[in-house]
């Protein structure tokens, strides 16, 4: 039957005339925070069938695969599944991404805000579909990449493993370069394997993805990082191109007094020593952190969530998230942030910390909370959260992790001569191609943006990979200046 025909549509008003969303299986609340295990388990084969077939098929232009950064065709994806054609459905997700296994476990789902059921019952389950094809696909086999058949003789430097750098490596790499993908951590994956606990990603999940690659011929140097060890430069004489995807792992400060105190961590050093397992660490971090009864996450977005989440796990009693807007301004994934209250976490709004107050041993036992109004919108279009004079009170704490934003390391610029960043080190990139304004060097992902999606990662590393391709033939690509953001 032909996608998107009235016949099709009609069918499916009729079988689902309710249009009652298929709920998927998620481990028990008194299971769950036991462990670092995946919570969602995600649809059966008859479940996911039931679930696709509320897709409408709604004809061009689809709103779902306009909300999608990397234009999949959902439609047909779902069209697919609805029929159990779940290997063909995952084709179609991987033909956009190279990640649909990570995509539809920790992608928060822009498609689905696209979804024309939203304002009735709840949009399709997108994101855990493409999770169930893609677990499926890599059961048959089909996910492995195949080596070039011809070698291009071209040599290309990725630096970072993440989402932007496995994107560029595969696609390059399918178009017969030799790749080799530079990461600063002791093993490949990038914010996949240290930023995004193992409850929401399990790391084996990455750790295929990785070895897929591996045997089709990319290269992986690990705990080396560029602009320390290595310069730009030296990628540059001994490649023919060079791609830059280190992401945005420099954290945000409150510059508050008090932060140097011991049990107040950053958020990155946090998680991965809460669910990294220790032989995939720097040998000073194998250390779980030390969390005691009441603890205290400052921030509001997905990484306050996982640090709350991770502290439950960790043995924690009380854990609060301390947000200095209301709920309508929180940036983060509504669904992760009703997990995360269903796991016992409490949320704080109009509130922010201006001391951390320690003990005689230099260790944090209170901070200084002041209470917030909120006040005319930013830049950002959110509303300002204004500090309430004379409210300030006492809050006895044990542990405080700070998850107040992050930026890319500014040592890239720093290294790199001619390379043009902005605030506090982003890339200076061209949206369409990924060109910086060195001559052989692109880049694209959170260290051009700032901290975003998986999918907005790899849309920008198809993009830049497609440019990269076209540079080792000889076309020029202009740098447009990339205005700033």
């Amino acid at each position: 039957m032909k996608l998107g025909t009235t016949a099709f549509r009609e069918i499916n008003r009729k079988e689902r005339a309710n249009d009652i969303p298929v709920k998927y299986y998620k481990r028990a609340v008194e299971d769950r925070v036991l462990d670092f295990e995946e919570v969602v388990l995600g649809y059966d084969a008859e479940m996911a069938m039931e679930e696709a077939s509320r897709c409408m098929q709604c004809p061009d232009p689809q709103p779902c695969t306009l909300n999608c950064p990397a234009g999949n065709d959902l439609p047909a994806a779902l069209w697919h599944i609805s029929q159990g054609e779940f290997l063909e459905a995952a084709m179609i997700f991987s033909a956009t991404s190279p990640l649909p296994e990570v995509c539809g476990r920790v992608c928060p789902n822009l498609c689905q805000e696209g979804c024309a059921l939203s304002c009735r019952n709840g949009a399709i389950s997108v994101g855990k579909l493409e999770e169930f094809v893609a677990d499926e696909a890599r059961l048959a086999g089909l996910l492995a990449i195949a080596k070039p058949a011809v070698k291009s003789g071209k040599r290309v430097a990725v630096v970072g493993s993440g989402p932007a750098g496995i994107t560029v490596a595969e696609d390059l790499l399918k178009l017969g370069h030799d790749i080799t993908v530079y990461e600063a951590w002791p093993v490949a994956g990038g914010v996949l394997v240290y930023g995004i606990p193992s409850f929401k990603l399990d790391k084996q999940v990455v750790a295929q993805k990785i070895q897929d690659l591996e045997e089709a011929g990319v290269k992986f140097v690990t705990n080396t990082r560029i602009g320390e060890q290595i310069t730009v430069d030296t990628l540059l004489k001994q490649n023919d191109a060079v791609f830059l995807g280190t992401g945005a792992g420099v954290e945000a400060s409150m510059n508050i007094p008090g932060e140097e105190l011991n049990l107040v961590y950053s958020a990155t050093d946090f998680l991965i020593r809460a669910n990294v397992p220790p032989d995939m660490l720097p040998e000073d971090r194998r250390e779980k952190p030390w969390v005691g009864r009441r603890v205290a996450i400052i921030g509001g977005g997905d990484t306050a969530v996982d640090c709350a989440r991770s502290s439950i796990r960790l043995g924690a009693e009380e854990v609060t998230i301390i947000y200095r807007r209301t709920e309508a301004e929180m940036p983060g994934n509504k669904v992760e942030r009703g997990t995360c209250l269903e796991e016992g976490v409490e949320i704080v709004y109009l509130q922010a910390p201006v001391e951390y107050i320690g003990d005689d041993d230099g260790q944090v036992k209170a901070m200084k909370v002041i209470r917030m109004e909120l006040g005319e919108p930013d830049r950002s279009g959110r509303r300002r959260p204004v500090p309430i004079e004379g409210s300030e009170f006492i809050q006895e704490i044990d542990t405080v992790v700070l998850a107040v934003g992050y930026w890319p390391d500014p040592l890239m610029g720093e290294t790199t001569p001619k390379l043009a960043t902005h605030k506090w080190g982003l890339i200076l990139a061209d949206e369409e191609n990924g060109a910086t304004s060195r001559e052989g060097v692109f880049a694209a992902g959170d260290n051009v943006h700032g901290p975003d999606l998986v999918i907005t990662a790899v849309a920008g590393a198809h993009k830049a990979a497609a440019s990269i391709q076209a540079y080792l033939e000889g076309q020029e690509i202009a740098w447009a200046g990339a205005q700033e953001q």
